[in-house]
């Protein structure tokens, strides 16, 4: 170990800041190092310090051509980490790289934006019941083959849903501050995928409608949320949420709140799938439906018995829409 020539105050300082006092450049007599060399050693390590980041701000920093000078670090030390990069990002100018493209949100978007931005904020929980659908399924063509209503999966899951409303009023709340606000009436919007979006018409009063109704009304809805001709008026009030996915081959997803309602359900594509039936094992139609609900305002036994409800609607559609030709044929 090599020795180093210093002042004792300049030794007890270079402890004090864990500086080696091989790395400080001596102007004491003789080469000592002494206390004043010692500070600005450490006055110059931490201005290195202070453009300290982590490897992953790094990253991100260099993916959006970010400079790190300038960006004041939350870490230990002033170190740069990724919530201070996405933080300078917000009001950083982007540079377009070769083939990139800016555009300015839609007012659609930004609404998306911000009511997916709340309802992250808020502790949910998300519980999957898997649905054995095949009756459902051969009643529903067999009705659609003599019917001018066709029903879809999605009519019939509205049904459902409308009717396990009926027996768990309980989901049918928002949260207002430190109180609890429990609504009455099953208002269940339709999540509707746009191009440029999500609109969510609402079904009034789902519960008191025929299966006929109900679909036509459904269907009207989705049409008109595709054509954009819906009112206001008719995507407000919602108490409850059904959102397909179904139809993009989904098998199980986490579906995000549509504040204020407490509990969302989410549809799942249908499958072949084995099970079990009187003993032996047959090749099944078979779904997941999951519901996400506000843990603030729900527990998950409330959401389990829920799915249940709408799980025995759906395995038993003759309760739904009526007649047992279908099992008869």
């Amino acid at each position: 170990m090599t020795f180093v020539k210093a002042t004792p105050y300049a030794r007890k300082t270079a402890k004090q800041y864990h500086i080696d006092l091989s790395a400080v450049t001596p102007t004491g007599p003789d080469g000592a190092v002494k206390a004043r060399d010692v500070l600005r050693a450490r006055e110059g390590r931490q201005r290195i310090r202070e453009v300290f980041a982590t490897p992953l701000a790094r990253r991100i920093a260099d993916s959006m051509h970010i400079d790190l000078e300038g960006i004041r670090g939350t870490g230990i030390g002033g170190r740069i980490g990724k919530d201070d990069v996405l933080h300078a990002a917000g009001k950083a100018d982007y540079v377009l790289q070769p083939g990139e493209l800016r555009e300015s949100m839609s007012s659609m978007r930004r609404v998306i934006a911000a009511s997916m931005s709340e309802a992250a904020a808020i502790p949910t929980v998300t519980v999957t019941t898997k649905v054995d659908v095949t009756r459902l399924q051969e009643m529903r063509l067999h009705h659609n083959g003599k019917s001018k209503i066709h029903y879809t999966v999605n009519d019939l899951v509205l049904m459902a849903a409308a009717k396990a409303l009926l027996k768990n009023k309980r989901l049918l709340c928002s949260y207002a501050g430190d109180r609890i606000i429990y609504k009455n009436d099953i208002n269940i919007g339709i999540a509707v995928s746009l191009d440029e979006g999500i609109l969510v018409p609402v079904l009034k009063e789902a519960d008191t409608l025929t299966p006929e109704e109900l679909a036509e009304k459904a269907h009207d809805l989705i049409r008109r949320a595709r054509e954009k001709s819906v009112t206001p008026d008719e995507c407000s009030h919602s108490t409850f949420t059904v959102t397909n996915m179904g139809m993009y081959g989904v098998e199980a997803f986490t579906p995000m709140l549509h504040l204020p309602e407490a509990a969302v359900l989410g549809v799942c594509s249908i499958y072949d799938g084995c099970a079990v039936k009187d003993g032996a094992v047959e090749v099944r139609k078979l779904m997941h439906i999951c519901t996400t609900f506000d843990h603030r305002l729900l527990d998950g036994a409330q959401a389990a018995v829920f799915n249940l409800a709408v799980r025995e609607f759906l395995e038993h559609p003759e309760s739904l829409i009526g007649g047992t030709e279908a099992a008869e044929e």
